[in-house]
């Protein structure tokens, strides 16, 4: 199926690791000129240098998305390359806890790391990508904020309030000919499962390896999915082929979340 995503300016944050990193790979296989976003320089050169070489070369930015200037600024440069059609927000996570290390901080942190390092993006990516009367936006948020687990509190909690957003802004900027939509993967095999495994191993006693086959033998699929199966989901939905799809919020769980 042709995505018509070739020469297309995609914006991808988080893309030095894990679903972002995905996300950006697939979209450069697909044709696009993509903008490789992270906080870390370094993890940015680490990415640049097992680019593949069939693909197009893509831009870097390093940016701190958590503030508001440092996501304006990312903006302005990813425009400098072309008017940007499609942002992918994967950058921002929030630590996980046990419940009895819980205090204040821990939330704020994780609305700061997770909510706020993606409204910062979309804010300044989509009043672009208005002036230009077209975009699409996928955020890669996750199951935490539909189905609330011990050990994923805050950032569960900052995942419902990116649905909400998603959403709303859905229906607020339809009209103007942006769609936004979201992807909620479930556990994913990325370094994020191994700091899960970690805090549940604390509260629980049980050894990570345990947990880990006890969570996969929960999923109906009976294993965890990977980031390539989230980039092709978050492909479509990017891609003209999506273009009657906006406020969708699409569960990549294996099945395991039977919620509605």
């Amino acid at each position: 199926m042709d995505l018509q995503l070739g020469n297309r300016i995609v914006v991808v944050t988080g893309a030095s690791k894990g679903i972002g990193w995905a996300c950006a790979e697939a979209f450069a296989n697909a044709g696009a000129r993509v903008v490789l976003v992270s906080r870390s320089q370094a993890n940015l050169d680490t990415a640049l240098a097992r680019w593949p070489k069939s693909a197009p070369a893509p831009v870097a930015i390093a940016a701190d998305l958590t503030r508001a200037e440092e996501a304006e600024r990312m903006a302005a440069m990813a425009e400098e390359v072309g008017p940007v059609a499609i942002l992918v927000n994967s950058a921002g996570a929030a630590r996980r806890y046990a419940p009895a290390d819980l205090d204040a901080a821990a939330w704020h942190d994780a609305m700061d790391a997770k909510f706020f390092s993606y409204i910062h993006a979309i804010d300044a990516v989509l009043k672009r990508m208005l002036g230009r009367g077209r975009g699409a936006i996928v955020n890669i948020i996750g199951m935490g904020g539909k189905v609330a687990t011990p050990v994923h509190l805050p950032g569960g909690a900052a995942n419902a309030a990116l649905m909400l957003a998603t959403v709303g802004l859905a229906a607020a900027f339809g009209p103007k000919g942006i769609r936004i939509n979201a992807i909620n993967p479930g556990a994913t095999l990325t370094g994020r499962v191994q700091e899960g495994l970690k805090a549940e191993s604390k509260m629980t006693g049980l050894s990570e390896a345990e947990l880990l086959e006890r969570n996969q033998a929960r999923i109906p699929l009976g294993r965890l999915g990977t980031p390539e199966e989230i980039a092709q989901v978050a492909l479509f939905l990017a891609s003209e082929r999506a273009s009657y799809v906006t406020g969708a919020i699409v569960p990549m769980d294996g099945g395991s979340g039977a919620v509605i």
